[in-house]
C-alpha cells in the first residue's frame, strides 16, 4: 500500500475513509503491518481521539492476528463505549482466550445482547459447554432477548453434553418466539440436538414442523445422521431418497452418512447407486472422505474386490482406508491378505491393530491374535478397551487361563472402571467374566462381576450362563432372581442360561415354569434354542415322550441339534424304539456327513445286544459314504500340546502315562461303591492330586 495515499487522508472531514481502509484490510486479509500504517495516519489526523475509529482499529488488529496491538489500543483509549468492550471480548472469545474474555466481561460497566452472545458462543465453540449454558441462563435471567445466535450456541452445547433436559428448555423458549421457529438455522440445531441426545422421534417431529420452505441441506443432513447413528438405520436411506425427491442436492456430509448407513445394513445395491452418483460429480469423485467411506462400505458388504478397486484408485491413501481393507479381508476370512496389508502400512494407529486382532479372533486364529497383541505391547502402542475385549475372547476360546490373567492385569493397569459413559467399557468386564467361566474359574468370574461399577444385560447373561455351564445350576437361578430384582430386563439369551441351569441341576418343574412363562412374564417368545434347552432338560430327566411332543409342536422346524439332544437322551435311558425314530428324523435334517447319529444308534443297539442292527447301521454308513472321525483329547503343558487318540501308542512316554492311568482307574473303582455318600470336596481333591501326577509325568525330564 503506497505511503502517499495515506498523506491525502489529512483533508478528510470525517473518519469514514479510515474505517473503509480498515475494512479493506480485513476483507483482503492484509498483514497487521498495513493496519499499523493506517493507525499511524489516524494518529496524525483530527480523529485520533474518536471512539468510533478506535473501535474499528481494535476490530482490525484482532481479526488480522495482532491481539497485542488491539489490547494496546483498548488500554490507551481515554473513552470507551459498549461496542469497544464487545469488540475485544468477541476477539478474545473467538481466539479461545476464554478466561481473559471472562475477566474483561466481568469488568464491563455495561453489557448488551452482543456481549452475552459472544460469551455463550465462545464457550460453546471451545467445548466448554457447561459454562456456555451457565452464561445463557444468566443472559435469560438478566432479561436479555435470546436471539438465534444465543439459542443456536446453547443447543450446540446441549448436543455436546447429550443434555436433552436443558435442550428441551431452550426449545420451549424458542417456541415462544415465532420468529425463531421459522429460522432454518435454529430448526437444524434442534434436529441435531435431539439426534445427539438419541431422541429420534423428537428430531423427526421438529423436522416435520419446519416445513419444506424452512429446511436447507444442513437440516436434511442432521436428520439423516440422526437415523444413521441412532437407528432404525434404514430410515437414513429413506430420508435421503425423500431429500432427492424434494430437489435438494446432497453434499459430501449427506453422502458420507448415507454410505455409512449402507455399510451398517450391508445394503450393497444402494451403496453402488450412491457410488454411481458420486462418480459423475467431478468435485466429489476424488474426495478422500467419501473414498474412505466407499472402501469401508464395500468391505462390510463382503465385496472385497470392489473395495480393493476403489482403494487402488485413490490418489492418496490414508490409515482409515487401509484399516477398512484389513477389516474387509478379515470378514472375508482372508487373514493372510489382511496381515500383508497391515505389514505394508507406513502409518498405523491402535484402530489398525484392533482390526487385525479382531480379524484373527473372528476366524478362530486365536494364537495369531495373542502373538499380535504381544507385538503391539513391544511397539509401545497403547491398547484400548476393544483390544482387550478381543484378546480376552481369544484367551476364552483357547481356555488359556494364564494368558487371560495376564490380560486382566493389563486391564487393571489401564484403569478400566467397567461403566457406561462417553467411552463405555462395560463390555471389557463382560469379556473378563466370559474368559474366566470358559476356563472353569467360575469364582474369579463372579468376583469380576461383583466388582463391576455398572452392569448391563450382557454382564448378567455371562455370569448366569457361566454358572449353568459349569454345573452351578442353583447359583445361576439365584443370580437370575437377583437380576429381576435389580430391574434389569432379561432377554432371550438370559432365558437360555436359565433353562440350561435347570437342565444341569435337574430342576424339571422350574424349567417347565420358566419356559411356559417366558412370553407372559418377560416378553420373550421362545426360539429354537429355548426348545433345545427344554428337550435337553426333559431328556436328562427321562421325560422322553414329553420331549418328543415338544419337538413336534415347535412353531419352527427342528434342526439336527435338537434331534441329536433327544437321541443322546434315548441312549442314556436305553429307549431303543424311540431312539430309532429320532435317529431317522435326525438323518433327514442332517446336511453334512456327520457320523454322530449313526454312532449313537449303533452304540444303543450294541448295549442291548442287537448285533444284527449294529451291522445294518454300519452298512448304511458305508453306503452313504460316512466315516467316523477318531476322537482325540489334548493337554497343554509348559506351552507344548500333547494330543491323545483312542488306541494311540505314539506318545514317547506312553508307558508312564498308562501306568498312572491304571492307578487312576483302580482308585475310581475303589471309590465307586460309596461315591454318593463321600465328601465331594475330598473326591475333587484326590482327582486333583492324580491329575497333578499325570502333569508331573509329562513335565519331568526323560
Amino acid at each position: 500500500m503506497a505511503r502517499n495515499s495515506f498523506l491525502k487522508l489529512a483533508c478528510f472531514t470525517n473518519s469514514s475513509p479510515f474505517a473503509n481502509l480498515l475494512d479493506s484490510c480485513i476483507k483482503s486479509k492484509l498483514p497487521p503491518t498495513d493496519v499499523r500504517t493506517i493507525h499511524a495516519s489516524i494518529i496524525k489526523s483530527p480523529f485520533f481521539n474518536e471512539v468510533f475509529i478506535h473501535n474499528r482499529l481494535i476490530d482490525a488488529y484482532a481479526k488480522r492476528g495482532s491481539l497485542h496491538d488491539a489490547r494496546k489500543v483498548f488500554d490507551e483509549m481515554p473513552q470507551r463505549n459498549v461496542y469497544t468492550w464487545n469488540t475485544l471480548v468477541t476477539a478474545l472469545a473467538k481466539l479461545g482466550l476464554l478466561d481473559e474474555a471472562e475477566t474483561l466481561f466481568l469488568s464491563m460497566p455495561e453489557r448488551d445482547q452482543c456481549t452475552w452472545n459472544s460469551m455463550v458462543s465462545g464457550f460453546a465453540q471451545r467445548d466448554r459447554c457447561e459454562e456456555a449454558l451457565r452464561y445463557l441462563a444468566l443472559m435469560h435471567k438478566g432479561g436479555f432477548l435470546l436471539n438465534e445466535y444465543a439459542c443456536a450456541s446453547g443447543l450446540s452445547a446441549c448436543s455436546s453434553l447429550s443434555d436433552v433436559n436443558r435442550g428441551v428448555q431452550i426449545h420451549s423458549l424458542i417456541a415462544k418466539s415465532p420468529g425463531l421457529l421459522s429460522d432454518v438455522h435454529i430448526g437444524s440445531a434442534l434436529v441435531d440436538m435431539y439426534s445427539k441426545c438419541g431422541k429420534v422421534d423428537d428430531a423427526q417431529q421438529v423436522f416435520d414442523e419446519m416445513g419444506g420452505g424452512c429446511r436447507n441441506v444442513v437440516t436434511w443432513n442432521s436428520l439423516i445422521t440422526c437415523y444413521e447413528q441412532n437407528g432404525p438405520v434404514v430410515e437414513a436411506i429413506n430420508v435421503f431418497r425423500l431429500m432427492l425427491r424434494s430437489s435438494f442436492e446432497p453434499d459430501e456430509v449427506t453422502l458420507a452418512s448415507v454410505i455409512s448407513a449402507c455399510a451398517s445394513l450391508s445394503a450393497g445395491k444402494v451403496g453402488r447407486e450412491v457410488h454411481g452418483r458420486v462418480a459423475k460429480d467431478v468435485k466429489l469423485r476424488n474426495d478422500i472422505i467419501l473414498s474412505n467411506a466407499f472402501v469401508d462400505m464395500y468391505a462390510k458388504c463382503g465385496r472385497i474386490k470392489e473395495a480393493r478397486i476403489i482403494f487402488d484408485s485413490m490418489p492418496i491413501r490414508n490409515v482409515i482406508a487401509e484399516t477398512s481393507m484389513i477389516s474387509g479381508y478379515a470378514m472375508a476370512a482372508s487373514t493372510k491378505a489382511a496381515r500383508l496389508m497391515f505389514t505394508k502400512m507406513t502409518e498405523r494407529n491402535v484402530v489398525s491393530w484392533n482390526a487385525l486382532i479382531a480379524g484373527y479372533t473372528q476366524n478362530g486364529e486365536n494364537e495369531e491374535a495373542l502373538s499380535l497383541f504381544c507385538l503391539l505391547k513391544r511397539e509401545s502402542v497403547c491398547p484400548t478397551h476393544y483390544t482387550f475385549a478381543n484378546i480376552l475372547k481369544a484367551c476364552a476360546d483357547l481356555a488359556e487361563l494364564h494368558l487371560g490373567m495376564q490380560a486382566h492385569v493389563h486391564v487393571l493397569k489401564h484403569g478400566f472402571k467397567f461403566q457406561s459413559g462417553e467411552e463405555t467399557d462395560i463390555f471389557v468386564g463382560n469379556s473378563l467374566i466370559d474368559m474366566y467361566v470358559k476356563c472353569g474359574c467360575v469364582e474369579d468370574g463372579y468376583l469380576v462381576f461383583r466388582k463391576m461399577t455398572e452392569r448391563d444385560c450382557v454382564s448378567w447373561n455371562a455370569m448366569i450362563i457361566g454358572f449353568a455351564q459349569n454345573g452351578y445350576g442353583n447359583e445361576a437361578l439365584e443370580l437370575f432372581r437377583e437380576m429381576l430384582g435389580s430391574g434389569e430386563k432379561p432377554d432371550h439369551i438370559t432365558l437360555i442360561g436359565v433353562l440350561s441351569a435347570c437342565g444341569h441341576a435337574g430342576l424339571v418343574d422350574e424349567g417347565r415354569h420358566y419356559f411356559s412363562s417366558m412370553t407372559r412374564d418377560f416378553g420373550v417368545a421362545p426360539l429354537r434354542d429355548h426348545y433345545t434347552c427344554m428337550v435337553d432338560l426333559l431328556g436328562r430327566a427321562g421325560f422322553l415322550e414329553e420331549a418328543k411332543s415338544m419337538i413336534e409342536e415347535m412353531p419352527t422346524e427342528p434342526d439336527s441339534v435338537i434331534w441329536g439332544s433327544l437321541l443322546a437322551a434315548c441312549k442314556v435311558h436305553r429307549n431303543i424304539t424311540l431312539g430309532k425314530y429320532v435317529a431317522e428324523k435326525l438323518l433327514e435334517v442332517e446336511t453334512t456327513s456327520n457320523s454322530g447319529p449313526y454312532v449313537l444308534l449303533s452304540n444303543m443297539y450294541a448295549e442291548n445286544g442287537q448285533w444284527e442292527d449294529v451291522m445294518n447301521v454300519r452298512k448304511s454308513m458305508r453306503k452313504e459314504g460316512v466315516t467316523k472321525q477318531p476322537g482325540f483329547s489334548w493337554i497343554d503343558i509348559q506351552g507344548r500340546s500333547h494330543v491323545f487318540m483312542a488306541k494311540d501308542k505314539r506318545h514317547p512316554r506312553k508307558k508312564q502315562i498308562h501306568s498312572l492311568l491304571d492307578i487312576l482307574i483302580a482308585e475310581m473303582r475303589r471309590k465307586q461303591d460309596h461315591a454318593e455318600t463321600g465328601s465331594l470336596s475330598s473326591e475333587e481333591n484326590e482327582l486333583f492330586i492324580l491329575s497333578s501326577l499325570v502333569q508331573q509325568c509329562l513335565v519331568s525330564p526323560f
